[in-house]
C-alpha cells in the first residue's frame, strides 16, 4: 500500500458473531487512538477485533480475556505470526480419533439440546484430535474456527436459549438461514480460508493472555495504551451464559456441574465486573493498576451500572476524560444495546499537569 502505516490493513479480520463484539465500531474507535504508540493492551479482548486492529497498526499487541475460547482467538490471530492449517492438518482433525472413547462430553451434555447426536459425536471426535496438531497456533486456529462454526450453526449465534433444534426444524427459519441445517464440518471448511488469510506477521512480539485482568496488570509494563471493554454491568447479555458451550468445548471440563436447560457450567469463571456489589470497587482497582499506562480507551453503554456521570467522576481522578458516543440502530450489541441506546467511548489522556511535570523533569 502507499503508506507504510497501512500495509497490514490488507488483512481482514473474520467477522465475528458475538454479542457486544466491537468489529462494527472499529473505524470509530481507531479515530481516538493516539499516534506513535508502540505497545497496546486489549484488556477484555472478547472477539479480539480491537486487538487485531492494534496488530494491523504495527504496534506490539497484548490481548487478554478471562475466557479461554476468546484467548484461543488471540493466539490464532494476534500472537500467531505465520502458522496456518493445511490439508494434512485437516486429515488429522477429521480422522477417527484413537482417543474417541475418552471424548464424549458434547454428546453426553448437549445432544438434543443444541445438536443432533451425530453432530455432537463429530465435534467430540474433532476435539479429541486437536492436541495431535504439531503447533499451539494450529491448535488455537482449530479451536477458533470450530467455535465460530458452532455459533453459525445455532439460531441467534449463541447458546443462551433452548430453541436451536426447534428452529432448525422450522422451514421458514431454514429458508432465512441455511446454516441451521448444514453439517458443522461444511461450516468449518467454509470458514477456514477466512481465518488462514487473516494471519500475518507485524514484526512484533505479540501475546495473548488468559487471565483475570486484575491479576495480569501487575505483571505487565511498558504499555502506552490500554483498551478496556468490560462487561456492561446490569445492561448486557450474560456473556458466560450465552457462550458457555464454547468455553466448555475448549476446556473440555470433566469436573463441572451443567445446570438448567442450556447446560451452563457451574461454577462460572470469576470476572469481578458483572455484579453491582463489586463492580465499582474493581473499577477503582483496575484504574489504580493502570496508573502507569498513559492512554486509556474505555467502551461502555449508557444503560450500564454505574451510570455515565459516576463512571466519569471515577475516571477523572486519574485522567482527563472526553466522552464520545454512538447511537445503536439495532440491538446487536446485546441486551442493553437496544435501538436508541448509546455506545460510549471514554477517551482518557494524562492530566495536563502530570504531563508538564514529566516534561519538566
Amino acid at each position: 500500500m502507499l503508506f507504510d502505516e497501512y500495509k497490514y490493513f490488507n488483512y481482514k479480520f473474520p467477522e465475528p458473531q458475538y454479542l457486544g463484539a466491537k468489529h462494527s465500531l472499529i473505524s470509530w474507535i481507531s479515530q481516538h487512538i493516539p499516534k506513535n504508540i508502540k505497545t497496546a493492551l486489549d484488556a477484555f479482548a472478547g472477539s479480539q477485533s480491537v486487538a487485531y486492529l492494534f496488530k494491523q497498526m504495527g504496534v506490539k499487541t497484548l490481548s487478554n480475556d478471562f475466557l479461554n475460547f476468546n484467548n484461543q482467538i488471540g493466539k490464532a490471530l494476534v500472537e500467531n505470526r505465520l502458522t496456518k492449517l493445511d490439508n494434512d492438518d485437516l486429515i488429522t482433525l477429521f480422522q477417527n480419533s484413537p482417543q474417541k472413547q475418552d471424548f464424549t462430553l458434547m454428546e453426553g451434555i448437549f445432544t438434543d439440546v443444541f445438536f443432533e447426536r451425530s453432530e455432537s459425536q463429530f465435534i467430540d471426535n474433532f476435539r479429541a484430535n486437536i492436541p495431535l496438531l504439531d503447533s499451539p497456533y494450529k491448535q488455537a486456529l482449530a479451536f477458533t474456527v470450530m467455535n465460530r462454526s458452532l455459533t453459525r450453526k445455532i439460531t441467534m449465534g449463541h447458546f443462551g436459549h433452548t430453541q436451536a433444534l426447534v428452529y432448525a426444524a422450522d422451514p421458514e427459519r431454514v429458508k432465512r438461514n441455511r446454516s441451521l441445517i448444514r453439517p458443522i464440518r461444511d461450516l468449518f471448511l467454509e470458514l477456514l480460508p477466512k481465518y488462514n488469510n487473516a494471519i500475518f506477521d507485524n514484526e512484533q512480539e505479540n501475546q495473548s493472555f488468559n487471565e483475570n485482568i486484575l491479576e495480569l496488570l501487575p505483571k505487565l509494563s511498558g504499555i502506552d495504551l490500554v483498551y478496556f471493554d468490560p462487561p456492561y454491568c446490569d445492561s448486557h447479555a450474560d456473556y458466560q451464559g450465552f457462550y458457555h458451550l464454547l468455553e466448555t468445548y475448549t476446556e473440555y471440563w470433566k469436573d463441572k456441574e451443567f445446570i438448567n436447560g442450556i447446560k451452563r457450567y457451574e461454577p462460572k469463571r470469576y470476572s469481578g465486573f458483572d455484579t453491582k456489589s463489586e463492580v465499582i470497587a474493581n473499577f477503582e482497582k483496575l484504574f489504580e493498576l493502570s496508573s502507569e499506562i498513559p492512554y486509556w480507551l474505555i467502551s461502555y453503554n449508557n444503560r450500564s451500572y454505574p451510570d455515565i456521570q459516576t463512571f466519569e467522576k471515577m475516571l477523572s481522578k486519574y485522567r482527563d476524560v472526553t466522552i464520545e458516543h454512538k447511537t445503536y440502530q439495532n440491538g446487536r450489541g446485546g441486551k442493553g444495546s437496544v435501538a436508541g441506546s448509546k455506545e460510549i467511548l471514554f477517551v482518557c489522556k494524562p492530566k495536563i499537569n502530570i504531563m508538564y511535570q514529566q516534561i519538566k523533569n
